[in-house]
Parts: C-alpha cells; structure tokens; sequence
C-alpha cells in the first residue's frame, strides 16, 4: 500500500533550524539522503523531494473557463509542506517506522498518511 510521509515546517521547527551548526544542518541533509537512497535500495520508495518556499509558488484556479494564477504567499499560515517521500510498503507500521528515520521527526513531527486507492474505481 502507498504512504505519503509529510515533512511540514512551522516556526517551531523553524526556530531550531536556526539552532543548527553548519555541521548540523549538513547532517540533516545527508540523513535525507541517505534515507531515500536507503528505500531506494529496498523497493520500497516511489519518490522523495524537498520544497522550496511556498512564497516561490503559484495558486492556480480557474474560473468561467479562464485560468488565473497567483504568487504566493498563499495564506497567513504557519505551516507549509516542506518535502515528502511517497513510499509503497507492506503495512502502516512500515511507513510510521520510515517516518521515524526522517531526520525531521527528531524536532517535530512528520505526517503519515495512506493514499487513496482508486484503482477499483468504476470510470
């Protein structure tokens, strides 16, 4: 079953981020890293990214036909979706146990949620 781990960012996390020796911070990156390249290895990872700032972003909606965009930032929102790793894995368990490994989860928390299957889906 596919799982999307959610790696969001708040003024929490945020705040340590700040904390963080240059050292620290490499180590982060390189957990990430090592990490995808680790699911990778195991079959188990689909795709992993990090986000760059939703202020780099677009809204997009259309109406009456017409497509409008926005720049961001979207909302007066804390939160953002910083990266995720989309991994397809035997069980709940195994995807709560990669998002464990995540480097963000030991200064925060980091979503796991299943993906709806619409595979059976009458079209």
């Amino acid at each position: 079953m596919k799982y999307l781990i959610l790696i969001q960012s708040n003024p929490k996390s945020l705040a340590v981020w700040e904390t963080l020796s240059d050292e620290q911070r490499y180590a982060f990156g390189k957990g990430h890293m090592e990490l995808s390249a680790e699911l990778a290895e195991s079959g188990e990872l689909i795709v992993s990214e990090g986000l760059v700032d939703p202020a780099l972003g677009k809204m997009v909606s259309v109406r009456d036909g017409k497509v409008l965009t926005s720049d961001g930032p979207f909302a007066e929102v804390k939160e953002h979706l910083a990266g995720f790793y989309l991994v397809d894995v035997d069980s709940y368990e195994r995807a709560v146990e990669i998002a464990a490994k995540a480097p963000d989860a030991a200064y925060g928390a980091v979503e796991v949620r299943p993906v709806l299957d619409m595979t059976a889906w009458d079209l």
